[in-house]
């Protein structure tokens, strides 16, 4: 998804497009106890403020900036600083959950579902939970298999449907992407 999302965004210029992650928008944790942070489900979409995304969104519609949540996942919550985040032509919004999420599905124009084989997930999961989330082997394999694919299973996988577009095999799918590109450049307003 981030890989598919930053090859369109590099492709019709970052000058012109905005970046959205739904990971910023975690639900901060900073009240739940150490030893019941293990416990979390982190892949279901009540675990996201997506009242606070859709403000944001409305308010780059609106041509006004934002200050987006930083979520620190070392710490399960959100920190003080903030990045802020200036309207463009184009704002794309990437994160697992979204078509899950009627209200925040209604708010997008354009829906692009990026479909990748189950291992693929599964190894792209470990790699980046490992290197840049501090977890180790079997707590993310722990937590694939209690709630990473139940979740899927019950809520990504599902919401495909809503889709406008799939986009098989990711980010490796250059033809899709270019695309995706040029068909998104046609309705820039500058």
């Amino acid at each position: 998804k981030t890989t598919v999302a930053r090859n369109i965004a590099e492709k019709l210029g970052k000058e012109d497009v905005t970046f959205l992650s739904l990971d910023w928008y975690y639900r901060d944790q900073s009240d739940v106890a150490p030893e019941e942070l293990d416990k979390l489900n982190m892949d279901h979409p009540n675990a996201f403020d997506c009242q606070l995304l859709l403000t944001h969104l409305r308010q780059l519609q609106q041509g006004l900036p934002i200050e987006a949540p930083v979520y620190d996942f070392h710490l399960h919550k959100r920190i003080s600083e903030t990045v802020p985040i200036t309207p463009k032509p184009v704002a794309i919004v990437e994160g697992i959950l979204i078509f899950a999420m009627e209200e925040l599905r209604s708010a997008l124009d354009f829906k692009i579902f990026v479909d990748a084989d189950a291992d693929i997930r599964l190894i792209r999961r470990l790699s980046r939970d490992i290197k840049e989330r501090g977890s180790t082997f079997d707590d993310t394999i722990r937590r694939y298999l209690s709630t990473v694919k139940p979740m899927h299973d019950a809520f990504v996988e599902p919401s495909k449907r809503y889709a406008d577009i799939i986009v098989p095999r990711g980010g490796e799918n250059q033809v899709a992407t270019n695309l995706l590109a040029d068909f998104l450049e046609k309705f820039m307003v500058r």
